[in-house]
């Protein structure tokens, strides 16, 4: 293994894209502009091509058949050298492993190369403007019309809505049915047909990346259905489960620019306080070190949970805390480095005197999306509660 981390390591430094003259996305959820778009599609191209992407998925579908812990090699190689993150990231950590887990050998052959290729881009229906986190309650409607259905209804914060080619689409196709779950049903839906609309959405830092997708009597093919009608509630929450990195599966490669405890650090050792360096405090030192413990601790817990003695007594608690963990620590992380730059953690990007060029502003506000999509930290936190810790619903 070490011959091939090397090999992983030579092959990122020789092949690195150059430093682009526009301000990069920090993930697919900022992605707004075309340069943007190209320039991370043409890399995740790139890494596929190399054979370093969906290394675990199946040779026949375009992966590479290999066992994960090569796969875990190059992200790590990736996150230690920092190279841009693959666009594609509802393709290769979502919809992917759910067709590869519960689709038909046909929906396996149309969709897993494409998505690993980032020829095809893959977009996330679940979201509705009126509904908030109670997915059931979607109201877009999929009527059977012969051999097509004919949807209606809007969608919103669909990241890369502007660049996607299918929709994991979450749909109402029975409103009579006994419960709000049952009437539900899931398409892999193209987005390229008449009557979808995708308007894109300003964030507060300036940038583009969600969108609203509304659909006028979009006709999709009867194909697109996965599973079958009424099936949709349930291959939703597995879904969720690729999302939260509760289940694994995924094809690899970054999925967002990283940020960690050790970059913090290096600013406590240039911001001042008090004319001295920060990270003389000892106030700020302990802090830093609570962040550092932090970080290590949740970076070995894919470890610790393949080690049954170490989580037997709640198995569980590993896959279904991760998202949370990983969001919270995030957003608390920028929050913290923010907080050390004194008045300047006011400036923003583009002013001359930002430290980073407003790396952590920007890195903050960013980071509430990722805390909210996929199911928000209070909602994260009543599944721990709940299904880990086993307490009450009320």
């Amino acid at each position: 293994m070490d011959e091939f981390r090397a090999e992983v390591a030579a092959w990122l430094r020789e092949n690195r894209p150059p430093e682009p003259d526009f301000l990069m996305p920090e993930s697919f959820m900022e992605v707004g502009t075309d340069a943007q778009f190209n320039y991370l599609r043409d890399w995740q191209r790139r890494v596929f091509e190399a054979g370093y992407l969906g290394m675990t998925w199946p040779k026949e579908y375009g992966g590479g058949g290999q066992p994960q812990v090569m796969q875990d090699i190059v992200n790590i190689e990736m996150a230690r050298q920092n190279v841009p993150f693959m666009p594609n990231t509802i393709g290769l950590n979502w919809a992917g492993p759910l067709i590869l887990a519960i689709g038909t050998e046909a929906e396996k052959q149309k969709y897993i190369r494409g998505i690993l290729s980032a020829e095809d881009i893959w977009c996330q229906g679940f979201s509705e403007p009126d509904n908030g986190s109670d997915l059931a309650a979607a109201s877009t409607r999929a009527v059977r019309d012969g051999d097509e259905y004919v949807l209606n209804g809007s969608k919103i914060w669909t990241s890369l809505g502007t660049y996607a080619k299918y929709m994991i689409l979450l749909a109402r196709t029975n409103p009579d049915a006994a419960s709000r779950y049952a009437g539900l049903s899931y398409f892999l839906a193209p987005m390229d047909v008449a009557g979808v609309e995708v308007q894109p959405i300003r964030k507060i830092t300036g940038e583009y990346g969600f969108t609203q997708t509304f659909f006028r009597d979009a006709r999709v093919p009867v194909d697109c259905l996965m599973g079958k009608e009424g099936e949709g509630w349930k291959i939703a929450m597995q879904t969720l489960t690729f999302e939260r990195g509760a289940s694994g599966g995924q094809a690899g490669g970054l999925s967002m620019v990283a940020v960690s405890a050790a970059d913090v650090v290096e600013l406590a050792r240039s911001a001042m306080r008090d004319g001295r360096p920060a990270i003389e405090d000892p106030l700020i030192r302990d802090q830093l070190i609570g962040f550092l413990v932090e970080e290590q601790g949740d970076r070995l817990c894919g470890a610790r949970a393949r080690i049954p003695a170490l989580c037997s007594e709640r198995p569980g608690a590993i896959p279904m805390s991760g998202k949370l963990r990983g969001t919270e620590f995030r957003r608390r992380l920028c929050q913290f480095a923010i907080s050390l730059q004194g008045a300047n953690g006011a400036r923003w990007v583009g002013d001359a005197h930002a430290y980073a060029d407003g790396l952590w502003q920007r890195s903050y506000f960013n980071a509430f999306s990722a805390t909210i999509g996929g199911g928000t930290s209070q909602v994260q936190a009543n599944i721990v509660g709940e299904r880990v810790l086993g307490l009450p619903k009320d």
